[in-house]
């Protein structure tokens, strides 16, 4: 049977079988036979709550506290929740298609991306009832190659099929939600994260860089020189009390961890 006819077959005995225990490991199993990959992830997010990892293949490079990190804050940094809820984008994307200019030199990329071992990544973006959604990403670690031309056009031609499989289970499988206000509350506090401190430029630029952009793509952005880009982004350091980019990273994450008593405006007001 070639890999075409295991996925298909794979995919048949699914439809009517969505409510399975083991629906999901089931369907990874597909993408497993339809392209070389050892890392698949679903991650999913209903209404304002935190993500749920609802499956991942390997225990993630760097232990548990990485992916706490995830789950905690450095999601709202990941280029496929963006793309899903800044941009409303539904369906099949590459990593480098969503990926800012410049990602491996993000803060994001160095302090959590790599340290989850992924290498390459595509997925799906699949919206479910109620404005959830749901992202299925299919990884490769540095010991495979990146995905193909080939590969990727393949995988986006299942789509349909992927969206159906996806919403047929977790539309009839109702997850609680638990807290169903806290990421909201988190995006919040990240959209106001600096205000009490920085002056709106400072603020601008610091928000910029944690998205993943470069000096130069920030100076695009907000259609000033590199240069003011570089003082504006001094004098916010000092005023934050660090030196570096990976530092910001860590105070942005510190303060969303100290989210649940958020209720609103800057939250390094109390965190400093």
């Amino acid at each position: 049977m070639n890999y075409i006819a295991q996925f298909a077959q794979i995919s048949a005995d699914l439809i009517d079988e969505s409510a399975e225990l083991d629906f999901i490991e089931r369907l990874a199993l597909g993408f497993k036979a339809l392209v070389e990959t050892n890392d698949v992830t679903f991650i999913l997010y209903r209404k304002s709550a935190l993500p749920v990892i609802e499956y991942f293949d390997e225990p993630m490079k760097g232990g548990s506290s990485n992916l706490d990190i995830f789950l905690k804050g450095a999601f709202l940094l990941d280029p496929y929740y963006l793309h899903a809820t800044q941009k409303n984008q539904r369906g099949f994307f590459s990593l480098e298609q969503i990926s800012p200019k410049g990602f491996k030199q993000t803060e994001y990329y160095r302090t959590w991306y790599s340290k989850s071992g992924l290498q390459d990544e595509c997925g799906y973006l699949i919206s479910l009832s109620d404005d959830d959604f749901v992202n299925i990403s299919i990884g490769r670690t540095s010991s495979l190659k990146r995905f193909t031309k080939q590969e990727l056009t393949l995988l986006n031609d299942i789509k349909p099929m992927i969206e159906m499989l996806a919403k047929q289970y977790w539309n009839k499988n109702h997850l609680a939600a638990g807290d169903s206000d806290i990421r909201e509350r988190m995006q919040h506090a990240l959209d106001n994260f600096g205000v009490s401190i920085l002056t709106k430029r400072e603020q601008q630029v610091v928000h910029l860089i944690l998205h993943g952009h470069t000096t130069k793509t920030v100076s695009e952005e907000l259609n000033i020189v590199v240069e003011t880009v570089k003082l504006h982004r001094k004098h916010a350091y000092a005023k934050l009390d660090i030196n570096s980019q990976s530092e910001l990273f860590y105070l942005f994450i510190d303060s969303l961890m100290s989210v649940e008593k958020y209720v609103e405006g800057d939250p390094l007001s109390n965190y400093m």
